[in-house]
């Protein structure tokens, strides 16, 4: 017989929970001390070890005891209705992940305007997703469908895509400088470098995709990041006086 202290120290598992188990018996102990302390067997320590057990693949202490007590109780069904309910879970979880991501990111970009982003990423939440779909292969062939999947997102987690989100966060922070300056020229000239990589010789695409962005409907119909109409042409003025200077460079 082991004192309830002593399994709780083996265990990890507090007292109280221990004794929780008991008052709704999913593990009633064998006996008490002559002080009411409870003791347990190697019994019920095997029961306690397939409770900690099942409680750890996400089944609820009801269910366990339930399963624990029906010698007929069917098993692969119950494990396999358990595997289909986590993995929902897990899709829930990674759609939680990807909101949080594309705020997180949307804030970098509204350089701490905190409730422009989240009210972009609400109004982005809403688009219906087949409409979506069904809009962008209504403006793309299928090669360009491909092409659109390398398109930085706000969900992103890879460094490309947070490379994209930091200098368009910088765009807006210059945007009182002039197109001109030497630090919006660097955005310009390492925004282009990114072009070059992600989508070399693809020039005919990147044309459509920027004349999509630059209408807010089209824009929005594409499920892109919201981006103002005075961001987007502040930074097309800067690309003209990039490509400019470096036509002059070669004459």
């Amino acid at each position: 017989m082991i004192h309830i202290k002593e399994v709780a120290r083996q265990t990890k598992i507090t007292v109280r929970t221990l004794r929780y188990y008991d008052q709704i018996g999913l593990l009633t102990v064998s006996s008490k001390t002559e002080g009411g302390h409870r003791l347990y067997t190697e019994e019920d320590l095997k029961r306690l070890q397939q409770i900690q057990f099942l409680k750890g693949i996400g089944c609820g202490l009801k269910d366990i005891k339930v399963m624990l007590s029906d010698p007929k109780w069917n098993w692969s069904i119950s494990l396999k209705s358990q595997l289909v309910y986590i993995m929902e879970e897990q899709d829930k979880l990674k759609g939680i992940e990807s909101s949080l991501r594309e705020l997180i990111n949307g804030m970098a970009v509204e350089g701490g305007d905190d409730y422009l982003a989240l009210q972009k990423l609400i109004r982005l939440s809403t688009t219906n997703k087949s409409r979506l779909q069904s809009y962008r292969e209504s403006m793309f062939n299928d090669m360009e469908l491909e092409l659109l999947k390398r398109v930085p997102k706000m969900r992103g987690e890879d460094p490309d895509s947070l490379e994209w989100i930091a200098l368009l966060g910088q765009i807006k922070r210059h945007m009182k400088n002039d197109p001109a300056s030497s630090r919006v020229q660097n955005i310009v000239r390492r925004m282009l470098e990114k072009q070059m990589e992600d989508f070399n010789d693809e020039e005919e695409f990147i044309n459509k995709l920027w004349d999509i962005r630059k209408s807010p409907m089209q824009s929005e119909k594409l499920g892109l990041y919201p981006i103002e109409q005075e961001v987007l042409d502040f930074m097309e003025r800067a690309y003209e006086i990039y490509i400019s200077s470096l036509q002059k460079s070669t004459t």
